[in-house]
């Protein structure tokens, strides 16, 4: 067996493993995870587990994904660092994957966020490929790396660009996904758009922060639907917190909106919406909201929509209740992070 096909089959058995759900490390990992981080729920972090494990780590996907490169296992292995970021549960894995099977060494610099999930999955690895012992290294500080992946807000991007300005670098900032809605969605549409408002409390930049609607659209059967299956997400403290801030603050600054029991929603252009808030904008013509999207497609991460037409604009759409789920190929940003590890000189 060569050493990527046995990457491989560590990666599948691995997946199996994360979808028992059985083991006491992985328990002890999640449950530190919850009492660092009040954001990553025990049920947050399990779904993002269970999401890993059916779209990153199954054995065909990932040999249909490997199927796109030409993988080159004479390549002289290169350290890559890896500055994770700690907004979502496990939300830097595809980096850490992609390091792995591309044969380069990684330096994993954690967030504080999520320091627990990561670690604990590379030991369940090591089980089954002992050699990762010597490639995968998580530290404190990186040393002069080869190349770098780091992902962070807009502050910390600058000066992560001018730390690794020498080297070969990706460099993450900031983005958001938005919804552009017809007016003829189904009740089923409804509800996956919430998944993609709701899940991880929309602190990921998948997760939807702004709609696009038509004249006249009434947001009532929406909120009908939010408010019936999405309770217990006000039950949260920092998120029911954080809706009564809002709350407040638009009261006393007198701002029009519309109060859903677990969202608020104001008429403003921008992207980036608070916790707990949306932002919508009316459309005349879809091929307005076309244009706005193509003119700030670095500002977005993707579009949930079943009118808007993958080759209609530069960033990724995908249907409702599919944000949160992204594949292989669904790289962060669109940069295809294998390809830039494949080709470091």
């Amino acid at each position: 067996m060569s050493e990527l096909n046995s990457r491989i089959e560590a990666l599948s058995k691995t997946g199996e493993w994360l979808l028992r759900n059985d083991s006491p490390k992985l328990e002890l990992a999640t449950l530190k995870s919850q009492k660092e981080n009040p954001w990553f729920t025990i049920a947050n972090i399990n779904l993002s587990i269970k999401s890993i494990a059916e779209q990153f780590l199954e054995k065909s996907k990932l040999e249909k994904w490997l199927s796109n490169y030409q993988m080159k296992h004479a390549r002289q292995s290169k350290s890559i660092g890896l500055i994770m970021a700690g907004n979502l549960p496990l939300v830097g894995f595809h980096d850490f994957l992609t390091v792995y099977l591309s044969g380069h060494k990684a330096q994993i610099k954690l967030s504080s966020k999520d320091q627990f999930l990561l670690p604990c999955i590379v030991e369940k690895l090591a089980e089954l490929d002992p050699d990762i012992v010597d490639q995968i290294f998580f530290v404190e500080k990186i040393k002069s790396p080869d190349a770098a992946i780091a992902t962070g807000s807009g502050n910390s991007a600058r000066y992560f660009e001018y730390y690794f300005r020498d080297i070969p670098h990706i460099i993450r900032k900031n983005r958001n996904s938005i919804a552009v809605l017809s007016g003829k969605e189904t009740d089923e549409d409804l509800l996956g758009l919430g998944e993609d408002i709701f899940q991880y409390f929309g602190l990921g930049c998948r997760s939807v922060s702004a709609l696009f609607v038509p004249e006249g659209y009434s947001f009532s059967p929406m909120m009908e639907l939010f408010r019936e299956h999405w309770a217990g997400i006000s039950d949260h403290v920092k998120y029911r917190n954080n809706y009564e801030y809002n709350l407040a603050c638009s009261m006393l600054e007198n701002k029009k909106l519309i109060v859903g029991d677990h969202v608020l929603l104001f008429e403003e252009p921008g992207f980036i919406s608070r916790i707990a808030c949306l932002h919508y904008s009316h459309y005349r013509n879809i091929a307005d909201v076309i244009s706005i999207v193509n003119q700030k497609s670095e500002e977005l991460q993707c579009v949930v929509s079943s009118i808007i037409k993958t080759d209609e604009v530069k960033a990724q759409v995908v249907g409702f209740g599919k944000a949160q789920q992204p594949g292989l190929m669904d790289y962060a940003d669109g940069v295809d992070t294998m390809d830039f590890l494949l080709n470091l000189k």
